[in-house]
C-alpha cells in the first residue's frame, strides 16, 4: 500500500506539474513577445522611416517604404561631417572604455586578492559610485576641466567617462577574481611567478567574460553619452554623433525623413556591439551575481 500510494502521489505530482508547464509556458512566450514588440518595433519603424520622404511620412505614417528611398542614407554616409562625429565617439569610447577596464581590474585584483584594513571600505566606496548620477558633477566637472585646459577636448569627456564607469567594472570583476581558488595563485608564485605576472598571465585570461561584460557597458554607455560632450565640447568638429544627432535635428527639422535616417544610422555601431556580444554580456553579469 505504501508503494501504491507513493506512486499515486507521484503521478498526480507529474499531473499537476503538466498543467503548471501548460498555464505558464505560454504565458512566459506572450510576455516575451511583449518585450520584444516594445523594443524592436521602434528600432524598426526608425530604420524604414528613413528610406521614405516627409511627404510620404505626413500622408501615411505607418505605412511601408513606396518606393524606397535610398537618397537619405546615402546622403549621410557621403558626409564628412557624419564620418568625423563617428570618428569623435570612436577615439572616446576606445579611450575610456580600455582606462576603465586596465584600472579597473586592477583595483579589482587589489580589492579581491589582497587582505588589508579598509578593504571592504573601499570597495563600498567603489560601490557607492554606482548612486552617483553625472547630472549632479556636471558643473563642478566643467570647471575643473576648464583649470586644467582640457574643455573642448577628446581627452577632457574620455577620462569622466572612464572614471564613471570604474564603479560598475569593479563591482563585475571583483567576484570574478575572488572565485579563482587561492591554490592556483601559491602555486604560480611557487613556480616562480610573481604577483604581476600571475595577475597578467593567469587572472586576467581567467576573467575574459567579466572583462568582455564591464568592456561592452562602457563602450556602449560611452558611445551613448550625451550630457558630458554636451559641456565639454564647444566645437562642432568636435562632436561626438549624439551631438551631431541633436544639431542635424535642429538644422533640418522640417526634413523629417532624413533625421530619421541620420538617428539610424548613428546608433548602429552600439546595437551592433550588443548583438554580437550578448552572449558574453549575460555570462559575465551572471558570474558576478553568484560570485
Amino acid at each position: 500500500m505504501t508503494v501504491l500510494s507513493a506512486a499515486r502521489g507521484r503521478g498526480h505530482a507529474d499531473t499537476v506539474a503538466r498543467r503548471r508547464t501548460w498555464i505558464t509556458r505560454p504565458a512566459t512566450y506572450l510576455v516575451i513577445l511583449f518585450v520584444l514588440a516594445i523594443t524592436l518595433v521602434p528600432m524598426l519603424y526608425l530604420i524604414l522611416s528613413g528610406f521614405r520622404t516627409t511627404g510620404q511620412l505626413g500622408s501615411n505614417p505607418n505605412g511601408l517604404p513606396h518606393p524606397w528611398v535610398w537618397s537619405n542614407y546615402v546622403s549621410i554616409l557621403e558626409s564628412a561631417v557624419f564620418w568625423q562625429a563617428v570618428q569623435n565617439s570612436a577615439i572616446i569610447a576606445v579611450v575610456a572604455t580600455a582606462l576603465a577596464m586596465v584600472l579597473g581590474s586592477m583595483a579589482a585584483f587589489a580589492l579581491s586578492r589582497y587582505t588589508f584594513r579598509g578593504r571592504e571600505g573601499l570597495f563600498l566606496l567603489f560601490t557607492a559610485g554606482l548612486l552617483f548620477p553625472l547630472n549632479t558633477a556636471a558643473l563642478p566637472l566643467f570647471l575643473m576641466l576648464q583649470k586644467i585646459g582640457m574643455n573642448d577636448n577628446l581627452f577632457g569627456v574620455a577620462l569622466p567617462e572612464a572614471a564613471f564607469s570604474l564603479p560598475v567594472t569593479i563591482v563585475i570583476l571583483r567576484p570574478f577574481m575572488r572565485a579563482i581558488p587561492g591554490e592556483l595563485e601559491d602555486a604560480a608564485i611557487v613556480d616562480g611567478a610573481t604577483r604581476i605576472r600571475f595577475f597578467v598571465r593567469i587572472l586576467l585570461p581567467l576573467s575574459r567574460p567579466a572583462l568582455i561584460t564591464v568592456g561592452i557597458l562602457a563602450f556602449v554607455t560611452s558611445w551613448n553619452t550625451y550630457l558630458l560632450p554636451l559641456i565639454v565640447l564647444s566645437t562642432p568638429s568636435h562632436f561626438t554623433l549624439p551631438l551631431a544627432v541633436a544639431m542635424f535635428q535642429s538644422q533640418y527639422s522640417t526634413d523629417t525623413a532624413r533625421v530619421f535616417a541620420y538617428t539610424a544610422l548613428s546608433m548602429l555601431p552600439a546595437l551592433s556591439i550588443f548583438v554580437f556580444a550578448q552572449r558574453y554580456l549575460v555570462g559575465g553579469l551572471v558570474g558576478a551575481i553568484r560570485g
